[in-house]
């Protein structure tokens, strides 16, 4: 894996949740690149080749629910572990459940659940070898 803990692509709209996020994993040993929405991410994703992904779920242009859509659509990304970081709705929990999203964690959110449900995330990939054949949705926070 990349860094000492692996690589995140953080997306958010709003930059200083993206560099939140950002510090609190580069601190724990994380590589973190950001993008600023769905459609950026989708750009960036297959050069970045993070080891998780983490989206807000309202965003411009492209939101993160359809980017976990995409992502999972897609057989080069189909596997990549996604967090949903959001204000976690039941509806964005139900509609991230069946697009296969892996974890949601609600904000506000406790720095040290972030990187809880990100290493956890990316722990697993690597015990599976990139692979998930059945996702299961954790929830935090």
């Amino acid at each position: 894996m990349p860094g000492a803990s692996g690589r995140v692509l953080v997306v958010d709209d709003n930059k200083v949740i993206r560099q939140l996020i950002r510090v609190n994993l580069e601190l724990e040993g994380f590589e973190v690149v950001t993008a600023a929405d769905g459609a950026e991410c989708l750009e960036v994703v297959h050069q970045v080749q993070p080891d998780v992904v983490t989206l807000d779920v309202v965003m411009p242009r492209l939101d993160g629910l359809r980017t976990a859509a995409r992502l999972r659509a897609d057989a080069r990304t189909r596997e990549l572990p996604v967090a949903i970081v959001s204000a976690c709705t039941q509806y964005e929990v139900d509609a991230g459940v069946g697009l296969g999203v892996d974890a949601f964690l609600s904000k506000p959110f406790e720095p040290a659940e972030l990187v809880g449900v990100v290493r956890m995330l990316a722990e697993r990939a690597a015990r599976q070898g990139g692979t998930d054949p059945a996702p299961r949705a954790e929830r935090a926070g």
